[in-house]
């Protein structure tokens, strides 16, 4: 049975599993929910899933919500170990990463975001902005320190599922409206960022002009 992919192709946490499946070789089918389309604020999709958010992945009768556990059920799916050991100390590092992303990397950014880039009215105090910026330049030089300790990948010399998730949210800083004057230093990020541009599948979900 063909996988169902819920979600816009535009959202960020959508584009990781979009990645995630071009990088297993899956055939899928995506559906446009989200704003500007099919409203997830209904009782058809709460039944999917209960906070009314994409993405959402239909493996026949199994439904699957959260982006980042819907790329560990993938790549488990697929045994595709090298993208999620199964070694516990390999794999509990991948899933700290991605943690990382998903927590608090995400929450650096979330301000900043909805300010410059949404324009969102309820998101334009220069307080709370500059608070925002700085926190996000801050967990960028996190990822940069460790990036330079590895040399290559986030988790060491071979490309998993933590820089998928963490791929994205790098390239979202890198064309962020952001004042160039005030960004960090961080050269290991930049070559990183070049590193996984040469995977078609990053070409096509991460640098494809999507913030």
């Amino acid at each position: 049975m063909t996988l169902q992919l819920l979600g816009k192709a535009s959202s960020i946490n959508v584009r990781k599993v979009l990645w995630t499946l071009a990088e297993l070789g899956l055939e899928f089918e995506r559906q446009d929910w989200g704003a500007g389309f099919a409203a997830t604020d209904t009782p058809e999709f709460r039944r999917l899933n209960p906070n009314a958010l994409v993405p959402v992945l239909c493996d026949g009768d199994f439904v699957l919500w959260e982006s980042n556990s819907i790329c560990r059920y993938l790549v488990a799916r697929e045994q595709r170990h090298e993208l999620l050991p199964q070694a516990p100390r390999a794999r509990a590092q991948v899933e700290q990463w991605m943690d990382w992303q998903a927590g608090e990397f995400n929450n650096a950014w979330r301000y900043a975001f909805m300010s410059l880039v949404r324009q969102s009215p309820a998101h334009q105090d220069p307080q709370l902005l500059a608070q925002g910026v700085a926190g996000w330049h801050r967990h960028v030089q996190i990822l940069d320190a460790q990036l330079a300790r590895t040399g290559a990948f986030v988790c060491g010399e071979t490309f998993t599922l933590a820089d998928v998730v963490l791929g994205l949210s790098l390239q979202r800083w890198r064309v962020a409206p952001l004042d160039e004057a005030g960004r960090p230093e961080v050269p290991a990020a930049r070559a990183y960022l070049q590193r996984l541009e040469q995977r078609p599948a990053f070409m096509a979900h991460g640098a494809n002009g999507q913030p």
